[in-house]
């Protein structure tokens, strides 16, 4: 971070205007560059130079991007893509080589787990889970060819949090790099490299973005190591558009403000929730009821958008309580402006078996909320008139 604040960073930090002279950003809707001479060109493609080349490698628009992350992450450079299970993989995959081993932290999105359980294995990739609760034996875990430790904080879906700064440590005690996706805090809630993180990861898709408009993720941190991301990346292709790249520069601009109003509608969601008796359990990492709760006020300014819960009855009362929602959306997104339901079990970690979900704290009566920036009075009156 520079030593202007954070809104102020987002919504001043832009791309040099053009001889236009424009108060907002315009699109560059290019896919390649003009080269003034063969020597401009070969200069450009020797790296002699930084400038754009071709937009699978930069483009000022995804440039401004990254440079507004970077400074709200406090990172020293950052490469931006299609999507945030694109930044997952390629963050991951250009840093591992066959044989390597990952450390994780056994709660995270459903996705994530595949790659480790169903495509990394062909590589020789391994991995080991380590529990959230257990931090002693975190250290157990680590082995040889251990190279990285990734972990969600907080986690999805069951707004778990885990003590970055205690991650920091072990990671620097063995010489590890640390992998963090911030996707629920955000950079505005939470600065993952303050605490030890060497790479943070986002969707973009998420509240970044804020309504649901385009599909996007980030990577930021050490400048060694997103080199190493770039090369794969801009080989491999999964780069933002530079459309995207414009849409979520602008939606930073507004980050703080709604990430306020998310957070103090899903505070309030989760105090009622907690004192209803058709609910078994509530988890927000601002209640204190949170185990973590004052891990939770160290390193987030606010709880976030996300709260999780159970419906008593299991099963079939979650399905009753899904299909008695009327104002707020069933989908598998969060972050947007608008509130959204959304039952894990059969939709965002589906893909793994009952006992893996369970092992993960996700049982079938659980049911997430993205908390929108609809009126709080309407988000709970919805949400009580399904509880019954």
């Amino acid at each position: 971070m520079s030593n202007k604040q954070f809104e102020t960073e987002a919504v001043r930090t832009q791309i040099e205007r053009t001889q236009f002279l424009e108060h907002s950003s315009p699109l560059y809707l290019t896919s390649s560059y003009v080269f003034e001479d063969a020597e401009d060109m070969r200069a450009s493609f020797a790296e002699e130079k930084e400038r754009n080349i071709y937009s699978r490698y930069s483009n000022p628009n995804t440039s401004e991007f990254v440079t507004k992350v970077c400074k709200m992450e406090g990172a020293e450079a950052g490469f931006a893509f299609a999507s945030g299970m694109a930044a997952v993989y390629s963050t991951l995959a250009a840093l591992l080589d066959s044989g390597d081993h990952i450390l994780s932290a056994g709660n995270i999105f459903g996705s994530t787990h595949s790659l480790f359980t169903t495509i990394f294995p062909k590589w020789n990739i391994s991995h080991s889970y380590f529990k959230i609760d257990d931090f002693d034996s975190v250290e157990s875990l680590i082995t040889p060819k251990t190279k990285l430790i990734y972990a969600e904080s907080p986690t999805n879906p069951g707004v778990d949090v885990l003590d970055l700064e205690a991650l920091g440590k072990i990671a620097k005690k063995h010489n590890l790099i640390l992998v963090i996706d911030n996707c629920f805090a955000s950079p505005y809630l939470q600065q993952p490299i303050k605490f030890g993180a060497d790479l943070v990861i986002h969707s973009g898709t998420k509240l970044m973005d804020g309504q649901g408009r385009v599909l996007a993720g980030i990577t930021v941190g050490n400048a060694e190591l997103v080199d190493k991301i770039y090369r794969f990346s801009r080989i491999t292709g999964p780069a933002l558009s530079p459309f995207n790249a414009w849409v979520l520069s602008k939606s930073l601009e507004t980050l703080a403000i709604r990430v306020d109003r998310h957070c103090e509608n899903a505070l309030k969601l989760a105090e009622f929730l907690e004192a209803h008796d058709k609910v078994n359990w509530v988890k927000y990492p601002f209640l204190k009821s949170h185990p973590m709760h004052e891990v939770a006020k160290k390193q987030m300014k606010a709880g976030g958008c996300v709260v999780a819960f159970e419906v008593k009855g299991g099963l079939v009362a979650g399905q009753k309580f899904f299909d008695a929602i009327k104002l707020l959306s069933l989908s598998a997104n969060l972050g947007d402006s608008r509130s959204i339901v959304t039952h894990p079990a059969s939709t965002t970690h589906s893909k793994l078996t009952k006992e893996e979900r369970l092992a993960s704290g996700i049982a079938d009566g659980m049911v997430r909320i993205s908390v929108g920036l609809e009126h709080i009075d309407d988000i709970i009156a919805d949400i009580k008139q399904a509880l019954g």
